[in-house]
């Protein structure tokens, strides 16, 4: 028997089924660079590059294995440009008995898959993507009937199903679950960002990159420098940095922000983890070792630890169980065109210039800069949530649509209504100001709500709160927000409101 077993470029792992169960005499492993996944946002050049070099890489080590491999590059000739084109074309040529994919990350592919089985004239499997630590359906069993799905209940129980910062009397490590209002420190002067790993270039990444150069000219990004781990074995040096030498300042810095500093205490592990050349728990056990052995605090691994074995899975979780109507979410009913200044960068607020810069700069900003400044500017600007969402997707490295979707239209944007987040996270110029250094210098005053000179967060963090006041006052969170609304008195209110709108308009007219 002959087995057709394509690897996708998200699932460069030897873990996984599709890999583990091959026959080297008799399998092929299929994988292809094609236009339709390429293209079908507006990716980041580095994105494309970094995983076409990953993918190239990854097959080299297959083939050095003794595996047989069909790779079919971008530019070969009768490259169908799509994966599906790609499987019916191999099965033609070889003939297979029978073909394997494990399940993507995105339900569109999925949806492919299913379709495809139609049309191929022999048996395909579509197996599950066993990485993830939490099943569909061990979610759906834990999501069972709740009204409300939070994060902090599913990742108390992935911790003690994995093991994970537990005592053996069952309690979490340091007593208690979660060390979250320990890390919200405001920068310190001269926090900087520890040395980062750098990767000599060898042929196959020089050919991606020029590859990439050549047929995506006018593609979103600044293509080098190129900083990326292309191998597994590269990646794990990343990881082994990131534990040594950053992990132990995450905790107390994760939500600062410093101009000039991309990094800073964050990992840089998630574009390896999403596309498969890191595992999630090999991650989270790295992180609680550190604790473990005297060499980072708790806070720092706990935090650490939470973002991957509770909001990965939890994010992952509520898209699969949501869609596909959950890219249609918009029950905030916002409407407002995405601006250009998010692909240009010219704006003169500078914490959204900043962010903005670094994502067009290194296909990275951390989450921080996402959620509270360009997620934050679009939720209280009404910036319609599926085209905020198409953007998200396109310009981080570690963007797929299983874990982008649920954070900008549920995290950022509250447009799932409160799927995902007991509130809006939606904060005023005050916020900005606390948490960076952005404001130093700015064209506007995160002090000023009204005037030339005012921060627009200010004003259109009171007009998106007095918008939607229906909605949230009933929110058992915001009863302050709305106290403070009142006790400004219409004179105010009516200042406020009309300083959004000046806003809005100076968006619209590409003058922000």
């Amino acid at each position: 028997m002959t087995v057709l077993r394509v690897i996708l470029a998200d699932q460069l792992s030897t873990r996984l089924a599709v890999v583990a169960a091959a026959d080297k005499e008799h399998d092929v492993f299929l994988m292809a660079e094609v236009m339709a996944e390429a293209s079908y946002v507006n990716h980041h050049v580095k994105k494309i590059a970094f995983l076409f070099s990953a993918m190239r890489h990854y097959a080299q080590a297959l083939r050095a294995a003794g595996y047989q491999v069909r790779y079919v590059a971008l530019e070969d000739a009768g490259n169908s440009q799509s994966l599906q084109g790609e499987i019916l074309r191999a099965v033609a040529d070889l003939a297979p008995d029978r073909v394997v994919v494990t399940e993507p990350g995105e339900w569109r592919l999925r949806e492919g898959f299913e379709a495809l089985k139609l049309a191929l004239p022999v048996k395909l499997d579509i197996l599950p993507d066993t990485r993830f630590l939490c099943s569909h359906d061990a979610f759906n069993a834990w999501a069972g009937d709740r009204r409300e799905l939070r994060m902090e209940y599913f990742y108390r129980e992935m911790r003690k199903r994995h093991e994970v910062l537990m005592e053996p009397d069952g309690k979490p490590a340091g007593g208690r679950w979660n060390f979250d209002t320990e890390n919200r420190k405001p920068p310190k002067a001269g926090l900087k960002s520890p040395p980062r790993l750098s990767f000599k270039k060898d042929a196959i990444t020089r050919e991606a990159l020029e590859l990439v150069r050549r047929r995506f000219p006018d593609g979103y990004g600044r293509l080098e420098p190129f900083h990326f781990a292309v191998t597994r074995r590269q990646a794990l040096r990343e990881l082994d940095h990131f534990i040594a030498h950053v992990l132990p300042g995450f905790g107390d810095y994760q939500d600062a922000m410093v101009a000039g500093e991309p990094w800073l205490r964050h990992s840089l592990l998630a574009a390896y983890i999403n596309a498969g050349l890191l595992y999630p728990l090999e991650v989270c056990r790295k992180a609680e070792a550190a604790h473990r052995e005297g060499h980072a605090p708790l806070n720092a691994a706990e935090g650490f630890i939470r973002q991957i074995l509770g909001w990965r899975e939890f994010v992952r979780g509520v898209y699969w169980r949501f869609m596909p109507g959950y890219l249609e979410q918009n029950a905030l009913e916002a409407r407002e065109p995405l601006p250009w200044f998010y692909w240009s960068g010219e704006t003169r607020m500078a914490c959204m210039r900043e962010a903005l810069a670094h994502t067009y700069d290194h296909a990275y900003s951390h989450h921080i800069q996402r959620l509270m400044i360009t997620g934050n500017f679009a939720l209280v600007a009404g910036l319609a949530p599926k085209a905020v969402h198409e953007w998200y997707l396109a310009v981080y490295a570690d963007a797929y649509e299983w874990v982008e979707a649920p954070n900008t239209l549920g995290m950022a944007l509250h447009a799932d209504g409160g799927v995902l987040a007991s509130k809006p996270y939606a904060a005023s110029g005050a916020y900005i100001r606390k948490m960076s250094n952005y404001c130093q210098g700015c064209a506007y005053d995160p002090t000023v709500a009204v005037g030339d000179r005012a921060c627009p967060f200010n004003a259109l963090y009171w007009d998106f709160m007095a918008r939607h006041r229906e909605r949230f006052s009933r929110n058992a969170r915001m009863p302050f927000v709305y106290a403070t609304w009142d006790r400004m008195g219409p004179e105010r209110q009516a200042g406020l409101r009309d300083q959004a709108q000046q806003h809005l308009t100076a968006m619209r007219e590409g003058g922000l």
